[in-house]
């Protein structure tokens, strides 16, 4: 085997998931990289189990209905940290971050795990039956308003999100064809809040009131009828600006970083022949979001070397790829609220964007307290030898009695996932490992624990570096 074929299978865990050990790499890279895709799209073929919930609730019983915001990014993050499903929950990520709702106008984080989940259940189906799920959810019905929209008095707030950032884009419809789609969702609601006190939060649902919808005829992009919601979803979704955009929204979170979504209208997609490739895939596979991620997986331009390690990781993607690179998580345990905690420090805190724009992605993850925090946490991880895949790297490089700088080095990045470093970053790092004197693995024990933190330096060292950072 390859290490170019366990680069490859790197770069995929990487981007369809939260990364993977060096020995998950192995296994994948004897399977091949066309049967590990197939597995990430379709784990219910591959009998892959489901995260067992019910086990997670048993320790942490308030997550199951989550009474604060924390408790309900805890069970996200759990999550992530668990799934053999790294792709759905990779793609649960991507529509929260695209169909962003956030709590604290919500203040009702129960509703927010159920949106995560309906995400979880429609992220890879159809686009267009997500939309509809996305129009009948309780939380975005209640986040954008749709609640108070009503035959009298339409209230526009859902209608132009829906056109401008969930589906077409800026620039791709008219203020009329915003109020008509706003007077198409009349009577999309939900069954009435009820007061916190004394019995604390209840569920939403959704409610449909004929009485309140205007089945006026309506004249929305072009197309004349007495349109309900579902109506003008399908128009939507039949638009050639809707494959477009969400062609660009996958490229930006799969292949390459792109300019933040309010610009995409006045500057060209950083690959228009990807991003349009992506878009007919789209159209000729009926919207259909997983036939459309396959497409992306196997094609040349994401598999291109140059794209790898050339996208900012997002918070939640350092935190679970490096819990999950670690073994660390494998099971219900303490300490899930400071790491749900640590994607907020570094810039993204889970069910809670910072308004319906979402996040901007890319290096504006990065700045001057965001990267410290990054790297503190990675490195701090990496440094722990109790830790079973970090102990699964240092013994990986006690078969030999002896190692050079060059040759840890570049063993360490291999473990990590083939991480390819700068050519002037690689030599600081040999130049700092060669001035602290021979790598010896010795026999007695202080030999021993002296070869495993010299190891954990290094990976620690790589923690640091732009490319770990990346992914």
């Amino acid at each position: 085997m390859e290490n170019k074929d366990i680069g490859l299978i790197a770069h995929l865990m990487r981007r369809a998931g939260f990364g993977a050990s060096y020995k998950e790499l192995e296994d994948r890279a004897s399977e091949g990289y066309e049967a590990t895709v197939e597995e990430l799209l379709d784990p219910d073929s591959h009998s892959i189990p489901k995260v067992n919930a019910n086990l997670y609730y048993r320790y942490h019983p308030m997550n199951e209905n989550p009474p604060a915001p924390n408790h309900g990014s805890m069970n996200f993050m759990y999550y992530m940290l668990t799934t053999k499903r790294p792709l759905e929950e990779k793609m649960t990520l991507f529509w929260h971050m695209v169909f962003a709702t956030g709590n604290s106008k919500i203040d009702n984080p129960t509703e927010m795990v159920r949106q995560i989940q309906m995400f979880r259940e429609n992220g890879m189906g159809n686009y267009k039956e997500l939309l509809v799920a996305l129009a009948k959810d309780p939380a975005m019905i209640f986040f954008l308003d749709n609640n108070e929209n009503h035959k009298a008095t339409p209230n526009e707030n859902w209608g132009r999100e829906l056109l401008e950032l969930f589906s077409m884009g800026q620039g791709n419809y008219s203020e009329d064809d915003v109020k008509m789609a706003s007077r198409a969702f009349t009577g999309w609601t939900i069954k009435a809040k009820l007061p916190r006190a004394p019995y604390g939060r209840f569920l939403w649902r959704f409610d449909y009131h004929p009485e309140d919808h205007d089945d006026s005829e309506k004249e929305f992009l072009g197309q004349k009828g007495r349109f309900n919601g579902e109506d003008i979803i399908d128009i939507v979704v039949q638009q050639p600006a809707t494959a477009q955009f969400v062609a660009r929204h996958l490229y930006n979170y799969f292949v390459a970083d792109e300019v933040q979504v309010p610009s995409w209208n006045d500057v060209e997609p950083l690959d228009p022949e990807a991003v349009a490739a992506i878009a007919d895939n789209f159209v000729k596979s009926g919207f259909e979001i997983k036939d459309t991620l396959r497409f992306i997986f196997n094609s040349d331009f994401f598999k291109d070397e140059n794209t790898w390690f050339k996208k900012v990781k997002n918070p939640a993607e350092v935190v679970a790829g490096t819990i999950r690179l670690v073994g660390d998580f494998k099971e219900p345990k303490p300490g899930i609220l400071p790491l749900a905690l640590e994607t907020a420090y570094q810039g993204q805190e889970l069910i809670n964007p910072p308004s319906v724009e979402g996040w901007h992605t890319g290096m504006e993850w990065i700045d001057s307290g965001a990267l410290v925090r990054r790297v503190n946490f990675v490195a701090d991880r990496l440094g722990d030898a109790s830790l079973p895949g970090v102990r699964f790297i240092i013994d990986r490089l006690s078969s030999k009695d002896s190692l050079s700088a060059e040759e840890l080095v570049d063993n360490c990045l291999e473990l990590l996932g083939t991480v390819q470093l700068e050519g002037k970053t690689r030599q600081e790092m040999l130049d700092h490992l060669k001035a602290g004197g021979p790598i010896t693995r010795g026999t007695s024990e202080d030999e021993v624990r002296a070869f495993g933190q010299r190891v954990t330096e290094v990976l620690q060292l790589i923690a640091a570096t732009r490319e770990y950072q990346f992914g």
